[in-house]
Order: structure tokens, then C-alpha cells, then sequence
């Protein structure tokens, strides 16, 4: 196991501390006391002792016993108490009201890891393991229950921290909004938040967006922060916050276009087909032959497999299939055992592969049909889409044909809209491709994170609202208008598209 990401250690330079603590300076004042949560060698408090001298009290806690000793060795002598100790381990509330003090800045660099790299390396320096996030369902059984470390560790110092105290920590910036955007959804906000960029590749040699954050103890009402190019509060800015159940990235490119966030009923995004088993489920095609990822020649029915798109396909904006997918299902509850009637050759390929199906570690799967996949229903059939990539930075939409008469499937960090006809598909790419639709999602959009477009930002475009803003309310309700299947669907696509 890698101790060095097991325990964030990531020492802070001492040059890139002393900034941060001239910053703190400058935006809080002296502090009473000065408490360095997970200090290493103490490079924090080395700054804050420089900074503000010895009318301070200073204290350190660090879980690294050779650590603990090398900054007691260099701090000690100055009054700066070290104690060895574990954060998980320690109430926080009680150990800075000990203090006696209330002019608290808790400061500090808390590891860039999270529960689920961790829990990978095999690691025991976790937290007891709750949902703190309050997520339900699907949400808190994938990805969106995973967070960082220093989310968790966050908390926990600001709800500690007396109303006259504050917080300055580094991390991802990604883990500043999410502690914001809980501190906001649970309505306990505090004021003053601030996150200041900082240059991570050249300070520790990591290529991640991460800030100094910034925020008080005192509580308040606002649910807005401000972003800063760099560690000064005089370089550019914008403000982000809380609206209308979520956050938002640029508050007022968002107020422009308020009139767009609401949802649309008459067209809902899709994620794409999910399999987690690319090498087994996905093939390139040679002339006729299929290609699997493992090298494989496979002769299969033609049945189940269906021309595919990745995210790399969109984010380009390419539709040239070179890539196609084995789709067991039509709707994700239905029984996969049919397959084997219809189409033994495919059927008995899952067979030879249901080591790797049947071992996919994704809760999901469990208590579901065997070899079944998710992100499937009748609209990954419909004969056009229009679909986006979440994974790239840029929002562009692309009207997505049929290929040789079948619908094509976007994988599962894709999102879509099914279409019935080419010139739907190609009405709806150029209103979602609009000034407005365009600054609307972009004040929504942190370009940071790791999937940048989420089906959750493009659900709030109201489709509607958009079409009346540009003046063509009646095209759209005319597409949106419920098709007969077989009238103007081409027959081949109307059955595919039946439940």
C-alpha cells in the first residue's frame, strides 16, 4: 500500500504556506489561536509563528508518529504543542472550545483521497463509515455516494469552529463545493466562504483544480461564493451558489437566463448503456467479423448488438460508428434467459464470459437478471437522438441517425434525447445549441470535475422556455407532439421501439 496517498501526505511548501497565511492575514486578522488539524512537520504552523508571532497560542495534530517527532523537534521549543493523534479519533466540537478562545482559525492541508480509493489500497484511516450526504436509492449505491476524504474532515472543523473562528484549508476545489453545497442543502451555512485557485501541479507536482478555502464560523443565510483566479482577493472573480435546489456555477450568467431553469416534460435525458464490462460487451467491427476487447473473434446474432457511440465519438463531434454493443435487454427488469431461444450463439458467448459478468461489482446488478444492463429502455431505440458527452468541457450536442436501420447506443457517460425523425433531431441540436441554452448550462457547469455535464444540469433546461425565447414555441410543441408508431417512423425503428 502507497502510505504517501494513504495519508495525503503531501507535504505543503513552506513558500506556499507562508502565502496562504499572509492571505489569512489579510482577510481575518490575528488569530488567538492557530490549530493545524493534520500538520506533518508543521509547515503551517512554521508560517502562522512567523506571521503573528507569540502572542498566539499554536497547537498541531498529526497521525505520523515520525512526523510528530520531527516537528516537535523543530517547534517545541517555541510553545507550539504537537500531539499524536488521530483526526478520525477526535471530537473536534470539544477540542477547540477547550481552548478557551474564540478567534480560532483552523488552517491546513487534509489529504486528496477518497473513501473509495482507500478502500481499494485497503486502508483503515477512514471514518465510520454513515451517509452523510442524506443520498437515497441508486444515487447512494454508485458513484455519487463516493467523496473525498477531506469533504468528511471539512465538516466536521466547521461545524467545530466558534462564530468568531475560521477555516483556511487547501483542496480540490471540487471538494470545496461539495461541502458548500451540503452546508447550503442543510441550511447551515456560514459566511464569508472564498475559494482562492492555487497552481497544484507546480506546487506538489499533481494535476488537479484545487483552491485555498476559505470560510468563517459564523453562521448565515447566504448560499453564495466567491471564486478567485489566484491567492489575492483582488484578482478575478466570480460567484457561484445555491439556486433552485442545486449549485450553479456563474450566479449571474444564471440570473440572465433564470427564465430557462424548470425542466421539460415532453423531453427527459437519458443516460447511455451500462454495462461494466467493456471487454466482453463491446466489439470493433472488421468487414463482418466483431472484434472483442480481449481480442476474441465472435460470431454472434445480430439481434442483440447495435452500432455504439462513446463519449470521445461525441465530445468530438464525430457519428461515425467504430464501435458496437452487445445489448441483452429492452427495459432493464426483463428476463435475460429468453436469449438463449432467440439467439444461442450470443447466448452461449455470455456463458463463456459470465466469470466477468457475473463477478461486476457494482451493487446494481444484484438481485437482477443475469448478464442485464442498465441505462436501457424503449427510448435508447428510438431512431434519432440527440445526445452530449458529460466528460468533455465544451456543451455540444450532436443530432445522432440510425446506422444501416438500427438505432445507435451512447455509452453510459453519455446523455440523450430520443428523437423520432431527422428533422426533430436536428431542431433540437440547434436549440440546445443557442446563446441561450449555451450560457444557461454553462453558469451551471464546474469544468473541473470529473464529469463536467451531469444529467442532473441538462434536466434543468426548459426546453419550452427556450423555444419561446427564440421564437419558435409552435415547431417545437409540433415535434413534441405524440407519434403514432408506424406512421412516421420508418417500420423497422417502430419495432424496435415496442416495449
Amino acid at each position: 500500500m502507497s502510505t504517501k496517498k494513504e495519508f495525503g501526505d503531501w507535504q505543503t511548501p513552506i513558500a506556499l504556506a507562508k502565502r496562504v497565511v499572509a492571505l489569512v492575514s489579510e482577510l481575518y486578522g490575528a488569530p488567538e489561536c492557530v490549530v493545524e488539524p493534520t500538520c506533518g512537520v508543521g509547515t503551517f504552523l512554521t508560517a502562522s509563528g512567523e506571521e503573528w508571532g507569540g502572542g498566539v497560542t499554536y497547537q498541531g495534530y498529526e497521525v505520523n508518529e515520525t512526523y510528530v517527532d520531527q516537528a516537535r523537534s523543530k517547534l517545541g521549543a517555541q510553545g507550539v504543542g504537537i500531539f499524536h493523534r488521530d483526526f478520525f479519533g477526535e471530537d473536534w466540537s470539544a477540542n477547540i472550545k477547550g481552548l478557551g478562545k474564540q478567534k480560532v482559525l483552523v488552517v491546513g492541508n487534509p489529504p486528496w483521497v477518497t473513501n473509495s480509493e482507500l478502500g481499494q489500497l485497503g486502508s483503515t484511516n477512514l471514518p465510520v463509515k454513515t451517509n452523510f450526504q442524506g443520498l437515497r436509492g441508486f444515487d447512494a449505491r454508485t458513484g455519487k455516494s463516493n467523496f473525498d476524504i477531506a469533504e468528511w474532515m471539512l465538516l466536521r472543523l466547521i461545524e467545530a469552529l466558534p462564530e468568531e473562528g475560521a477555516m483556511a484549508m487547501l483542496c480540490k476545489t471540487m471538494t470545496a463545493r461539495k461541502v458548500l453545497r451540503h452546508l447550503w442543502k442543510t441550511d447551515n451555512s456560514r459566511e464569508g466562504a472564498r475559494l482562492f485557485r492555487i497552481d497544484a501541479m507546480a506546487d506538489f507536482g499533481v494535476a488537479v483544480d484545487a483552491c485555498l478555502f476559505f470560510i468563517s464560523g459564523r453562521r448565515g443565510r447566504e448560499r453564495v461564493a466567491t471564486m478567485y483566479a489566484d491567492l489575492s482577493p483582488r484578482s478575478a472573480s466570480t460567484r457561484f451558489g445555491f439556486v433552485g435546489g442545486d449549485l450553479v456555477s456563474d450566479i449571474d450568467a444564471y440570473e440572465r437566463n433564470r427564465d430557462l431553469d424548470g425542466g421539460c416534460s415532453s423531453y427527459v435525458w437519458r443516460s447511455g448503456v451500462k454495462h461494466d464490462a467493456a471487454k466482453v460487451m463491446e466489439f470493433t467491427r472488421h468487414g463482418e467479423q466483431l472484434i472483442n476487447g480481449l481480442g476474441e473473434q465472435v460470431s454472434i446474432e445480430e439481434d442483440f448488438v447495435f452500432p455504439l457511440l462513446k463519449s470521445s465519438d461525441l465530445g468530438n463531434g464525430r457519428v461515425h460508428i467504430r464501435k458496437a454493443v452487445l445489448v441483452t435487454q429492452r427495459h432493464t427488469g426483463d428476463d435475460t434467459s429468453e436469449i438463449q431461444h432467440r439467439a444461442p450463439r450470443t447466448w452461449e458467448y455470455l456463458l463463456r464470459h459470465a466469470s466477468v459478468l457475473d463477478e461486476r461489482k457494482s451493487s446494481i446488478y444484484k438481485a437482477r437478471p443475469r448478464f442485464c444492463v442498465f441505462g436501457i429502455g424503449p427510448y435508447s431505440f428510438a431512431p434519432w437522438k440527440v445526445a452530449i458527452s458529460g466528460l468533455y468541457k465544451r456543451v455540444s450536442f450532436v443530432a445522432v441517425p440510425p446506422c444501416e436501420g438500427r438505432p445507435v447506443m451512447v455509452d453510459d457517460t453519455c446523455y440523450s434525447i430520443p428523437c423520432k425523425t431527422k428533422e426533430e433531431a436536428e431542431f433540437l441540436t440547434e436549440l440546445l445549441g443557442s446563446a441561450p441554452a449555451q450560457e444557461f448550462l454553462q453558469s451551471l457547469i464546474f469544468v473541473d470535475s470529473k464529469r463536467p455535464i451531469t444529467i442532473d444540469v441538462l434536466r434543468r433546461l426548459s426546453l419550452v422556455e427556450l423555444a419561446r425565447r427564440l421564437g419558435r414555441l409552435e415547431t417545437l410543441q409540433h415535434f413534441a407532439e405524440p407519434v403514432p408508431v408506424g406512421k412516421e417512423v420508418p417500420v423497422q425503428m417502430a419495432l424496435l421501439m415496442e416495449p
